[in-house]
């Protein structure tokens, strides 16, 4: 009969899924800001996107990962809003509703008919795995650069860390953040906003559809949705061995995200980088307990949804090199798991190499990124180097 884990198991779960929301808000919280203002949305109606945001993310990440039993993180998507910035201006707020019911029902097609599925289960581990590493490096390299940016609180929660992965493994991550608040303090780097505290109720917003705007805007956004953010999302759950129900994932968040893009909520998508932190040896010693983590994100999503007009300057009083340092830490484990998956297989090695570099470039190409590119390069590279072998084993086989 199983042990039933005490409750010590559940609080680097819990620590987990803290970071994660931690990390998806204070690195992309300002971009939703500026797409909504790209939109034309008013203080008031950009809180209300953020509560539309966190709620919905709330609901999904919670109730997927409670009925899946697996760490499924939802987020926005930030691809899509970097693009939505430079597009939307001159855009009516109702034609950008229109853009957004339009590409969240074109994502619930590829979910409902399977067509995402068939073609996330034709990548190979190796290069889904690559692509994964070069999606986390800048993160790792993120964490170390801080150390030039403000050394005394970097160098303090590297030093915590160390520690903590030599005493205190599962805790490392807690006493690490725990460490980088306590020196921040000291060196008065959090700086609390004036304004209290309250709740912005979403706002509905009658879409209006204009077949320059669907076909200008829409399609690319939509595009980059799917392969910088859905895409990578579904490989992060593959290359941490979760065998990730593709078609159901996609159907559900997309029919949140059509559901609720008249009040701001723009796209839920399966997160890559937060689902990531929820994944890691640290989290629970049993991987099919992991969930608690995602689970745990999720209550705190919801809570960080009921003060979605305040939610941007809270987490923006927390020095930057705090957050770099915390997320690189928090992914340190997951990216040596990943470039190990990546290279472990030397018929691969190569195509899964050509993976990673052209991810970790950062390139951006027709509008989409490099995750997408890196994922596009790699498979190339597979077929084109797997070939050649095939047929000398053919050959050899008929002699």
């Amino acid at each position: 009969m199983p042990a039933t884990p005490s409750k010590s198991h559940f609080i680097p779960a819990i620590i987990a899924g803290f970071v994660a929301v931690l990390v998806g808000y204070t690195s992309s919280a300002a971009i939703i800001f500026q797409a909504a203002e790209a939109a034309g949305a008013s203080v008031l109606q950009i809180g209300g996107w953020l509560t539309t945001l966190g709620l919905a993310m709330g609901i999904t990440s919670l109730g997927l990962s409670l009925y899946y039993r697996m760490p499924v993180l939802t987020a926005w998507s930030t691809p899509g809003a970097a693009l939505l910035i430079t597009s939307l201006p001159g855009v009516t707020l109702n034609e950008a509703t229109g853009i957004f019911i339009f590409a969240s029902g074109l994502m619930l097609l590829c979910g409902v008919t399977g067509l995402f599925a068939r073609l996330m289960n034709t990548i190979p581990l190796a290069i889904s795995s690559a692509m994964l590493a070069g999606i986390l490096l800048r993160f790792g390299l993120d964490a170390f650069s801080s150390l030039q940016v403000n050394f005394v609180l970097s160098g303090s929660m590297c030093l915590i860390w160390l520690l903590g992965r030599r005493f205190k493994p599962r805790y490392a991550i807690m006493l690490t953040l725990l460490a980088g608040l306590g020196v921040a303090l000291m060196q008065g780097n959090i700086n609390f906003p004036q304004q209290s505290l309250h709740f912005a109720w979403p706002e509905f917003t009658a879409p209006q559809f204009t077949l320059s705007t669907l076909l200008g805007i829409g399609v690319p956004y939509f595009m980059v949705t799917m392969a910088s953010q859905n895409a990578p999302g579904i490989a992060t759950m593959k290359a941490a061995g979760y065998a990730a129900p593709v078609s159901p994932l996609i159907s559900w968040t997309s029919l949140t995200s059509l559901l609720l893009a008249p009040f701001g909520g723009f796209s839920v998508c399966i997160a890559a980088i937060t689902a990531a932190i929820c994944m890691g040896d640290d989290v629970h010693p049993d991987p099919k307990r992991r969930y608690l983590a995602s689970a745990a994100a999720g209550g705190f999503y919801l809570l960080a949804g009921i003060f979605g007009a305040a939610i941007g300057m809270l987490f923006s009083a927390l020095p930057g090199a705090l957050i770099h340092t915390i997320a690189g830490l928090a992914l340190l484990g997951t990216l040596s798991g990943s470039l190990q998956q990546a290279l472990s297989d030397s018929q691969q090695r190569d195509a899964a190499l050509i993976t990673f570099l052209i991810t970790a470039s950062g390139v951006t190409l027709l509008g989409v990124g490099a995750a997408f590119w890196g994922l596009i390069g790699g498979v190339l590279a597979h077929i084109v180097l797997s070939r050649p072998k095939r047929a000398r084993r053919i050959q050899v086989a008929r002699r």
